[in-house]
């Protein structure tokens, strides 16, 4: 194990039992996913993004999942309601009781509220403590332009940060590299607008309430899942 695992090791360790309700924001390409995957290790609490939780509720047949598949074939957007509903089911498992990494939600200021009033209402929960990683735009525009995938074996290169050894192919099976449609400078300002939309008043929520923290997300992957351990302590004095 390195000293940067086991120092991010002993700083979950320090925590208490239950880290409680930790949101994790993000533009496209900081890495959320991959610091949920870290946090996971350190917090032993679940992720619980309301994309899977959709897909899933349609994929199972629920009486939600039924719902959300009628209004999504008829090319409308899924409600906060029926979101909301979906969330607090998940919620009620065994596996979130100690805490979970909310990714994808709340992404609205009403779903923010929703979840506020929720916990509140019951006795003993924690409240949401709002973490953003924070990456130089520039930095995830590389990130995202510069992406390229195998087709054959999945592997992911970078152009600017891990690029294949010759150009243009996979280091693994010599198969062309291709690049996904929306890795595109257009599709990522498109979606950094929509982002920066949505977001700035659900990071203003969290603000005002003295539960929001930022951390420099331009680090080697367990720095920045350290940081974030750091912050949600100093979020839960």
């Amino acid at each position: 194990m390195s000293s940067s695992d086991s120092n991010l090791r002993g700083q979950g360790a320090g925590q208490t039992t239950s880290p409680g309700p930790i949101l994790l924001l993000g533009a496209p390409g900081v890495g959320k996913g991959t610091q949920a995957k870290e946090l996971i290790k350190v917090w032993g609490v679940p992720q619980i993004s309301t994309g899977d939780l959709l897909r899933g509720n349609v994929a199972q047949g629920t009486e939600l999942g039924k719902t959300a598949k009628a209004i999504m074939s008829r090319g409308e957007l899924v409600p906060d309601t029926l979101v909301n509903e979906m969330v607090a089911v998940r919620l009620t498992q065994p596996d979130a009781a100690n805490g979970y990494i909310l990714d994808g939600f709340p992404r609205t200021l009403v779903q923010a509220n929703w979840l506020d009033g929720r916990l509140a209402a019951q006795s003993g929960l924690l409240p949401v403590v709002a973490v953003s990683i924070k990456v130089d735009y520039n930095q995830l525009l590389r990130r995202i332009t510069g992406r390229r995938n195998c087709p054959v074996c999945q592997t992911i290169y970078n152009l600017y940060g891990k690029p294949p050894a010759k150009e243009g192919y996979c280091d693994v099976d010599g198969a062309a590299l291709v690049q996904r449609a929306d890795d595109t400078e257009k599709v990522f300002e498109e979606r950094m607008r929509a982002y920066e939309a949505l977001t700035a008043p659900v990071v203003e929520h969290y603000r005002a309430a003295g539960r929001f923290a930022e951390v420099d997300g331009d680090r080697p992957i367990l720095e920045i899942a350290a940081g974030i351990v750091a912050a949600v302590a100093g979020l839960r004095k």
